[in-house]
């Protein structure tokens, strides 16, 4: 699914929208754990939840400095980013691992998106930069392991 998250023209709906992918990514990941027979795998997975968790808490902090109110959930997009978990749990584990890490590819454009936005306040910077950074490396990760799976 191709995410229109970071295309928005205000940053803070922009950055809101954000915080909801970062929730679905949670509710995914944990759908995942439970799936998963690879004990290693599911560890790693675990790194990558507390990673979602940490940017919730980071950027609904930039949100909360912006006199605003932060979102408490994923609203609808947990549906499709938990249901490809769902869904490919019914082939293994390989198929579970490609839909986070379809996942894990719209959480990078998002936070490209909006590490590059016109309108991208000072105190988001530190938050979008990390994010960025996690974000890739699990693609990295996904990736490597697809590769030998």
């Amino acid at each position: 699914m191709a995410t229109l998250i970071g295309t928005q023209e205000d940053f803070k709906d922009a950055l809101k929208s954000l915080i909801e992918l970062d929730f679905a990514a949670v509710a995914a990941y944990q759908e995942a754990i439970q799936c998963l027979q690879d004990e290693e795998c599911e560890s790693k997975l675990r790194d990558f939840k507390e990673d979602h968790e940490r940017h919730i808490t980071a950027l609904s902090t930039v949100v909360e400095n912006l006199d605003q109110q932060p979102p408490s959930n994923a609203g609808i997009k947990q549906f499709f980013s938990q249901g490809r978990v769902m869904f490919a749990n019914l082939m293994g584990d390989k198929a579970v691992l490609k839909a986070i890490k379809s996942n894990e590819d719209d959480a990078f454009v998002a936070y490209e998106r909006l590490n590059e936005h016109p309108g991208k306040i000072s105190d988001s910077e530190l938050a979008l930069k990390h994010g960025l950074e996690d974000v890739r490396r699990h693609r990295e990760w996904l990736k490597n392991i697809l590769d030998t799976l």
